[in-house]
């Protein structure tokens, strides 16, 4: 009975060691959701960098699963390969996640032939035209020379005349072609769930990039505007339900390193000198055969006509999430590995705009004046949305085309603000600062403000001096943002002057 009993024990411990043992692969999602933050740290003036994106994406998947009996792993095939395993949440398991992994081991040729030393492969060579296979062993690792071993003896790849190559006998345990999380689980009995898999992953970005077309006159500007989604992820989200967030939301923690950035490089050197490559026994390939003479093209009644159709464009959907902005793109979209793409944001015609010329004054001098174009972000103004972060394009149209004049960028803007935008500094109209001598304790100032343009223009010079340091301005200021502002129409081919006194501390 004893014995008996220990064989049943056995028994038992060796049936728990097969259900944990025991590997259940979900290869790809059933639907997918990708949220994506913008960069905190990246201003409205800052292109979208490719080489490294400091944006962050919520990925939230909805997989199929078969959960066997007892202990069992079960691996999410397909993650993004920026994935922060420790934000990752699975729900919709009977008895939950005892442990989570993320298989940082990607499938490679680095991989592959670091998992293959001293274990035999084929080699596959060019001998007289032909492919010749071999079998070896490989002798050395991924870095530097290939040493394999075969019945010549030691022998470095890739060292003759021709290009060799290595089939393994088989994916050694542990390598994935795809980014994996696995978790491992504890079910009391088998059956199949739907869960729910969200996680943060590194490596994306948004931004909203406009184009304004001013009308003639520039009363009025057309504005369209797109939303510039990145991607450096190894991983593509098909036909996902796309959102992107706007404003900045804190984050305490820097990026981690991605597990599979480092595996993508590999190649073969030959360290052998020049005389031992020239007495190499392999036979050089045969030359390429020459190229087929071309096909003459067809005659014109021929060719096949080329046409191009069009489709209403559908701008994303903006919604509120507490005191941020969320735009949804409202058809679902793939977010596609290493990669931009672009979807509509908005297209608003006829926007009252007005064309101001600014500068900034301080004691020491006053810039030159700058182009401005404003608007105002009221419904009854042609906007009334929430506008994103990001450059703005100015076109005018002069006759049937369309001619950049000036690039900007804009700040997140309210429902309810002025909206301005500074472009290139203007030629033909010019600020001048005059000292004029003064008692101590007090400088005296003129500015000479002229315009050169066949038509009157706007001026705003705003202060930056202290309001209760300026005295005796010879025009009453205006205010904005607390400074003391200088807001004057110059008359075509005309002249405005301003004179005013700063008291100097001592």
């Amino acid at each position: 009975m004893r014995g008996i009993r220990t064989i049943l024990l056995s028994a038992v411990a060796w049936s728990g060691i097969a259900h944990a043992q025991e590997v259940q692969t979900s290869s790809a999602p059933d639907a997918v959701a990708v949220t994506i933050y913008r960069a905190p740290y990246r201003s409205a003036s800052e292109k979208i960098d490719l080489g490294y994106l400091g944006g962050y994406a919520l990925i939230t998947e909805t997989r199929t699963i078969r959960i066997p009996q007892g202990r069992a792993v079960i691996r999410f095939e397909g993650v993004a390969s920026g994935i922060l395993p420790e934000s990752a949440i699975v729900t919709g398991l009977p008895q939950g996640v005892r442990e989570k992994n993320l298989d940082g081991e990607l499938l490679s040729a680095a991989s592959l032939y670091n998992r293959g030393y001293a274990r035999p492969v084929t080699l596959r060579r060019m001998r007289g035209g032909k492919t010749v296979e071999e079998r070896a062993v490989i002798r050395s690792g991924p870095a530097g020379a290939a040493i394999v071993e075969t019945e010549r003896g030691f022998e470095v790849l890739n060292c003759g005349p021709t290009r060799d190559a290595i089939a393994y006998d088989g994916v050694p345990a542990g390598l994935s072609a795809k980014p994996t999380l696995s978790v491992e689980t504890d079910s009391t009995q088998a059956g199949t769930a739907t869960v729910t898999l969200s996680y943060l992953a590194w490596g994306f970005d948004w931004q909203a990039n406009y184009v304004a077309t001013l009308h003639e006159g520039s009363k009025a500007a057309d504005l369209f505007a797109w939303v510039t989604l990145a991607s450096t992820d190894m991983t593509s989200f098909e036909n996902a339900q796309t959102m992107v967030m706007a404003g900045k939301v804190n984050r305490t923690t820097g990026r981690t390193a991605n597990p599979y950035e480092s595996a993508d490089r590999f190649e073969f050197k030959c360290y052998l000198p020049d005389e031992a490559l020239a007495e190499d026994a392999f036979a050089p390939p045969p030359p390429p055969p020459p190229p087929a003479p071309m096909a003459p093209p067809p005659p014109a009644m021929e060719r096949a006509e080329v046409v191009v159709t069009g489709s209403r464009i559908r701008p994303v959907v903006q919604e509120d999430l507490g005191d941020l902005k969320a735009y949804r793109v409202p058809e679902p979209t793939t977010v596609a590995a290493k990669s931009q793409k672009q979807v509509a944001l908005l297209a608003k015609d006829a926007v009252p705009v007005s064309i101001i010329y600014g500068s900034t004054i301080s004691f020491y001098g006053a810039s030159q004046p700058q182009v401005r174009l404003r608007a105002m972000n009221k419904t009854s103004e042609g906007l009334g949305l929430p506008l994103p972060a990001g450059p703005v394009a100015l076109f005018e149209r002069q006759g049937s085309r369309e001619l950049l004049i000036g690039e900007s960028s804009t700040e997140d803007k309210a429902v309810g603000e002025e909206v301005e935008l500074k472009f290139y500094v203007a030629s033909n109209v010019t600020l001048e600062q005059l000292r004029l001598p003064g008692e101590p304790g007090k400088q005296p100032f003129e500015l000479t403000l002229r315009n050169a343009n066949p038509f009157p223009v706007r001026f705003e010079g705003e202060f930056d001096i202290d309001e209760e340091a300026v005295k005796d301005p010879s025009v009453r200021f205006a205010r904005k943002n607390g400074r003391n502002l200088w807001a004057t129409t110059v008359p075509a081919n005309g002249t405005a002057k301003l004179s005013y006194t700063v008291i100097v501390q001592r």
